[in-house]
């Protein structure tokens, strides 16, 4: 079982890349245990800047920073960086261009039993809203890599949501299949499609492999960019199929599932499932425990599947 979390895998790609660019700044909100950038503020203390629990200062300053050429990366937990500091990101990242990446660490519901206060299960759908922003949700360490590494080449303000623990590994050290803003095919299904991102991408892949043993047939698109939502992939695979399940740690409305039915409902209507947490505060637990309660599993995702298929 993987061991590192995807925040981790942050860390060591920026500070592997910040001994020669020294343009690479973090910054964080009293958050660099949790974000797990202690090693970086260490090894790079003149690339790294604390402003303290002030997220509207820290996404602020991002912008200034990116605004003198400095290549800024501000690290906060997911459910504070997406409404404390909404309008800074709206107005001082995305209106203004800023070369800026927020990433919101501990998203979703990883932060368990502390409760709504600390779940940002609203994120896709707020930062998804802004112009000019892009919403990614790396499925794995492997992909968070990589997408880091292609952030680091661009000039455009965009928001990564990950976890707090480890992740099931989705892809491996020597198949790491990416490209910039386009899903990836998991697997393709005649039967059934399932849509996910995020954490759900794994529990996802396990479900279309108990559905094959079951004689259905399923494809699974790992849609890590949800902004910009990769429509010509999601439609051709969408047509193969069936019909079409969504699985997202995000509220039923403004995520992953609102965007795949504008989408399906325009260019290949047909029967769609959104599987998402619900219009109410979650119960306690860890994420494997949330998902199984709100029937996204492996299990419970293939349950789904054989209901619509009847």
């Amino acid at each position: 079982m993987n061991k590192i979390p995807n925040r981790q895998a942050i860390c060591e790609v920026l500070m592997a890349h910040a001994k020669e660019d020294k343009d690479i700044v973090v910054l964080c909100s009293d958050s660099r245990g949790s974000g797990s950038m202690t090693p970086f503020a260490e090894n790079f203390p003149e690339q790294f800047i604390e402003t303290g629990i002030a997220e509207q200062n820290l996404v602020s300053i991002s912008a200034g920073l990116a605004k003198c050429g400095k290549k800024p990366f501000a690290v906060s937990p997911a459910s504070f960086l997406s409404t404390r500091s909404y309008e800074q990101a709206k107005i001082d990242c995305a209106y203004s261009d800023a070369n800026t990446t927020l990433i919101g660490i501990s998203g979703g519901v990883s932060y368990g039993a502390l409760g709504m206060s600390h779940h940002s299960a609203q994120d896709i759908a707020a930062m998804s809203a802004i112009p000019n922003m892009r919403v990614y949700l790396p499925s794995d360490r492997f992909q968070t890599e990589k997408l880091i590494e292609a952030l680091l080449l661009d000039q455009s303000p965009a928001y990564i949501r990950v976890g707090r623990n480890p992740v099931e590994d989705v892809y491996t050290e020597d198949d790491i299949p990416f490209e910039m803003n386009h899903a990836t095919v998991i697997s393709e299904g005649r039967d059934v499609l399932i849509v996910a991102c995020g954490e759900l991408v794994a529990p996802a892949k396990s479900a279309a492999e108990l559905l094959k043993e079951r004689g259905i047939s399923a494809g699974v698109l790992d849609m890590y960019c949800v902004k910009p939502l990769d429509e010509e992939t999601l439609v051709d695979q969408a047509k193969k199929a069936k019909v079409v399940i969504t699985a997202e740690e995000h509220a039923p409305y403004g995520g992953l599932g609102s965007m795949v039915c504008q989408v399906i409902c325009r260019e290949c209507p047909k029967q769609v499932a959104v599987m998402s947490l619900p219009d109410a505060p979650v119960v306690s637990g860890t994420s494997g425990e949330v998902f199984a309660y709100y029937g996204m599993s492996p299990e419970g995702i293939a349950k789904k599947a054989e209901e619509m298929l009847k």
